[in-house]
């Protein structure tokens, strides 16, 4: 089997949570240990202007996100690390593929259909009420990002695949019109991806406000676990796991092992608040030692600029050479 090229892009729109390491960053570090492969991580700055104007909370995503990943294993020098704000290629890229792209393709993509259905639903005499040309022009940036660096496979969650298609099918119609330059991308499914639930019950969201943050002290851990929301059952009466949300989070942690004494435990009708510190014990003792990495790394934020500098470079030997190839392909070239 021929070497495949992955590629994974991170939006930098807040502070790194429980779900995010358990949905994404912990399987997505284990599998860029794969020697077989090439990868692509990527901090994806210029997506989350489209929903976020204010700096500094850019800046610090940026930087938090880094630190997290880098603390929890991803390693520079095994894969290409780096800012999408620091590849000028890429908007490069966007406007190439923008010129090539149906504006009858952008009307049906997800994101900007349920913008203008919640302006319908509200009596609004524009359906466009809100909406920015950067959410209309989302899956053009993200094709680009994934043609750039000619990714074979990207893994996505399911309310990603449309936009994959829609960078197949861009790349299928530059490369019908202008001659074989693009790779098309392959979708990868990740069907197994873990989405743990929040506080209140609901899927672990900033948007809903009800997330456990991935680094905070051990002391605000426990306390951020203390307050997920349980029924009113009393010590000794039989608990159901299914469903639970303490259970859920521990699972997401936990070796089968120590799942199934957790099962019995809420079978033997264990205490919510003992239940509580249980979960709490675990989730510390992993994330204890990433701790004290990210603590180190976010202190340090000229390092980490500079990692991600150097990232950028290792990408931009990529970036380069495809636009050169373009630039000649569309007749723009000096």
């Amino acid at each position: 089997m021929s070497k495949q090229t992955y590629l994974t892009g991170i939006t930098t729109s807040g502070t790194p949570h429980l779900g995010n390491y358990v949905g994404a960053i912990r399987p997505a570090i284990e599998a860029s240990r794969d020697p077989a492969n090439t990868n692509y991580y990527f901090l994806a700055d210029y997506h989350a202007l489209i929903k976020s104007q204010d700096p500094a909370m850019l800046r610090q995503s940026r930087m938090e996100i880094a630190c997290a990943w880098l603390a929890l294993g991803l390693d520079p020098e095994h894969v290409t690390f780096y800012r999408q704000s620091d590849i000028p290629e890429i908007p490069e890229l966007t406007w190439l593929l923008t010129c090539m792209t149906a504006k009858g393709l952008m009307n049906r993509a997800h994101a900007y259909k349920a913008v203008v259905q919640e302006n319908n639903d509200a009596g609004s005499s524009d359906p466009d009420k809100g909406i920015n040309m950067g959410l209309f022009s989302y899956p053009i940036l993200m094709a680009a990002d994934i043609l750039m660096f000619k990714a074979t496979k990207v893994p996505v969650g399911k309310d990603q695949i449309q936009h994959l298609e829609m960078a197949r099918d861009i790349a299928q119609r530059f490369n019908h019109h202008y001659g074989e330059h693009l790779v098309i991308p392959e979708v990868v499914v990740e069907d197994r991806a873990a989405v743990l639930s929040g506080l209140d019950g609901r899927k672990m969201s900033k948007s809903y406000g009800n997330t456990i943050p991935l680094f905070d002290t051990a002391k605000k851990l426990r306390k951020s676990v203390m307050k997920i929301k349980t029924n009113s059952q009393e010590p000794g009466e039989p608990k159901d796991p299914e469903g639970n949300t303490v259970f859920e989070i521990y699972q997401a942690f936990a070796t089968p092992a120590q799942t199934d004494e957790f099962r019995q435990a809420f079978a033997d009708g264990v205490a919510w608040g003992d239940a509580k510190q249980q979960l709490f014990e675990l989730i510390d003792a992993e994330l204890q030692e990433p701790r004290e990495r990210y603590n180190a790394l976010i202190a340090d934020p000229a390092a980490i600029n500079n990692i991600l500098l150097q990232g950028a470079e290792k990408a931009r030997v990529h970036s380069r050479a495809l636009m050169d190839d373009l630039r000649k392909a569309v007749g723009i070239s000096s």
